[in-house]
């Protein structure tokens, strides 16, 4: 998610800074993007000039003090409300005061992270979805004290990305997830009993209703893991009985079967 953040933002010519916890994390993220740029530039999408200058627009660290003269910082950590409050609340300390902090959580509620800072106004929900490259939709989210200013700010920011705008309420799940897992809770209650195999749960969703690719399929695309932290924390925010994980989902988990990124989930990738 990050990466498909940071490879947007330089391909449509901002400067970026992008932080990871380690210098191997780093180096796997900028590879991402500098795979990401040589495929647009195979496809003619960019020049080689256009491509060298994308990249030189990108500085890496490891050191989160960098983010001092950023006018927007995107938070990509992993859908946690604890480590995003204590990502926002260094980020508050090391910001410029006008700077913009923004979540790409998809799940948690924006005023919940945004109120450890002495920001709160300047806070907002930037919900991209994955693939971020491709994908048209952003989710913005309001929260009850992020101002006009800051919700015009980011609404330029995202047309400048080529993004098309749905304004989220600041509930669990938003709108997308919300609707998302509704689906494959059920896809995943439909599996654990028997009820179909997972090939035609997905052939369904695929056939009958023009998807382009199955509930089960497309939890394996973001992984397992993502999923299940994502859903739980809807559950846990709603207590709707269709959001909690399933049994299945968390065997699959614990086993490290996340997905394509580990080459298996529900399926099995080469």
């Amino acid at each position: 998610m990050g990466s498909g953040i940071a490879a947007v933002c330089v391909r449509s010519g901002y400067q970026v800074v992008v932080n990871d916890v380690s210098k191997d994390r780093l180096a796997g993220g900028l590879s991402w993007i500098e795979g990401y740029l040589a495929g647009e530039l195979e496809k003619g999408r960019i020049s080689a000039e256009e491509n060298s200058a994308a990249l030189a627009r990108i500085t890496s660290t490891t050191d989160i003090s960098d983010f001092r003269d950023c006018d927007l910082v995107i938070e990509a950590v992993p859908e946690d409300l604890e480590l995003k409050r204590e990502v926002f609340a260094v980020l508050d300390r090391v910001c410029p005061a006008h700077a913009i902090l923004s979540s790409t959580t998809s799940t948690i509620p924006i005023a919940d992270i945004g109120g450890t800072t002495a920001r709160p106004d300047r806070t907002v929900g930037t919900h991209f979805l994955s693939p971020v490259p491709p994908s048209k939709l952003l989710e913005i989210v309001r929260s009850v004290q992020t101002s006009d200013e800051t919700l015009d700010a980011v609404r330029e920011f995202a047309r400048s990305l080529g993004k098309e705008i749905v304004m989220a309420p600041d509930t669990p799940g938003f709108i997308f997830n919300y609707l998302l897992f509704g689906l494959s809770g059920a896809a995943l209650e439909l599996l654990e009993r028997g009820a179909a195999s997972k090939e035609d749960i997905d052939r369904t969703m695929v056939l009958g209703l023009g998807h382009p690719i199955g509930p089960l399929a497309l939890m394996d695309f973001i992984g397992l893991d993502v999923v299940y932290l994502a859903s739980r924390a809807i559950f846990q925010r709603t207590g709707a009985p269709r959001y909690q994980p399933s049994a299945l989902l968390k065997d699959l988990v614990d086993a490290g079967k996340l997905g394509r990124k580990t080459g298996e989930g529900f399926y099995r990738y080469a």
